[in-house]
């Protein structure tokens, strides 16, 4: 699973992906800081399913606080976009191309209205946040139609003169962008049957649809600490019903990360509190107590959580063994997969290794120690032991 981190330059997206990740990036205040992506992984929250058992997990991979585990996910931080990024403009083709991969994006805004289209910083409220919801949603529609409409003629007479299946055909073109043959299908059914006849405005359409099955994004409200930002944060909401919209302070943070790395605090990301632990400077606790004040919770946190929980639908599953939640090392419970909702044990079973599928006789819920067949369908902080022939 991949999530694309997307924006204008200066919004506070680069900040956003280092309060995510604690990744070594470069944080300016000016256009175009980041020029290559960035790669790392965010961890989204989850309870602990080992407490039930009076025991902690030692992931092999993520970390545990308190009663929860982290679990990784990897994310890609990607050059601001800038209009026209479509036509090239800003290197915009290279960006966008970075996100072919990406099965879901967010979007990071600056709803402080202190940064203008362009990425430059103007005074707080004397721009728009709106306009860059509406401008991002165009780019990447215009970018979809561009991959669509290369060879398009070439391709749709193929496609009505040797009687292809459309959705089969769209599919496997746009396959590098995660678009799968159920995106198409539900895309095309308004269309006209014979694709040789879709216009300008069909293809605009159906590049829209494709780009929101294939890329759902939500959008991180940025800055929401800055005065001013709540009201920008409330008139968005209600212009954009249909978006997920979530208020966070990247920079507050990644300051409670960073103090919680050096052992100045005891921090739990998406909590609403935290604990001073170490010494601290008189303006480190001016800083503290202006977060404590105003952007607890950050919403950092929550704007993974959602996207991989919600938008994405996935399902923590954990191997484990009845009445043994120990590898052979002694670790606890140390791994977890995130699932697609609507998993069953079998795909569970293929998930983990091709023969524990092939070889598939039972398995058995370790919360309840009831025995469930190959396609009983999983739920989310399941733990699930894996009965194999060989």
């Amino acid at each position: 699973m991949l999530i694309g981190i997307v924006g204008k330059p200066n919004c506070g997206k680069s900040t956003f992906f280092k309060a995510m990740t604690l990744a070594d990036v470069e944080i300016a205040n000016y256009p175009f800081a980041t020029i290559k992506p960035n790669t790392g992984a965010g961890h989204v929250k989850i309870k602990d399913v080992a407490r039930e058992f009076d025991k902690v997990s030692n992931p092999r991979e993520g970390f545990v606080l308190d009663e929860y585990r982290f679990v990784p996910v990897e994310l890609l931080d990607v050059a601001g976009l800038v209009p026209g990024a479509h036509e090239g403009k800003g290197l915009g083709l290279d960006f966008l191309s970075d996100l072919n991969q990406a099965d879901a994006l967010i979007h990071v805004i600056d709803v402080s209205g202190g940064t203008n289209e362009k990425g430059e910083p103007v005074n707080i409220g004397s721009y728009n946040p709106s306009e860059d919801i509406r401008f991002l949603e165009f780019e990447l529609d215009m970018w979809f139609l561009g991959i669509l409409k290369k060879g398009w003629e070439k391709f749709s007479r193929s496609v009505r003169y040797e009687n292809k299946s459309i959705v089969k055909a769209l599919a496997k073109q746009l396959s590098g962008l995660r678009v799968t043959e159920e995106m198409v299908s539900s895309a095309v059914k308004d269309l006209d049957e014979d694709c040789t006849n879709w216009g300008e405005q069909d293809m605009m359409k159906l590049a829209g649809a494709l780009r929101k099955k294939a890329k759902p994004m939500i959008i991180a409200a940025n800055k929401m600490d800055v005065p001013g930002a709540l009201e920008n944060f409330e008139r968005i909401k209600k212009e954009f019903p249909n978006y997920i919209i979530i208020g966070c302070s990247s920079e507050s943070e990644l300051a409670l990360k960073e103090a919680a790395k050096k052992d100045l605090i005891s921090y739990v990301p998406g909590e609403k509190d935290f604990k001073i632990i170490g010494s601290l400077s008189s303006d480190q606790e001016k800083a503290l107590k202006f977060i404590k004040q105003n952007s607890l919770p950050t919403g950092v946190q929550e704007i993974l959580n959602t996207i991989v929980f919600d938008v994405l639908e996935r399902i923590a599953v954990h191997p484990g063994g009845v009445g043994k939640l120990e590898d052979s090392d002694g670790n606890v419970i140390p791994d977890c997969f995130l699932l697609k909702k609507g998993s069953t044990a079998l795909d569970f079973a293929f998930r983990l290794h091709t023969d524990f599928g092939k070889n598939f006789i039972r398995a058995v819920d370790v919360k309840t120690k009831k025995t469930i067949g190959k396609d009983h369908v999983l739920n989310h902080l399941d733990i699930v032991e894996l009965i194999c022939g060989k």
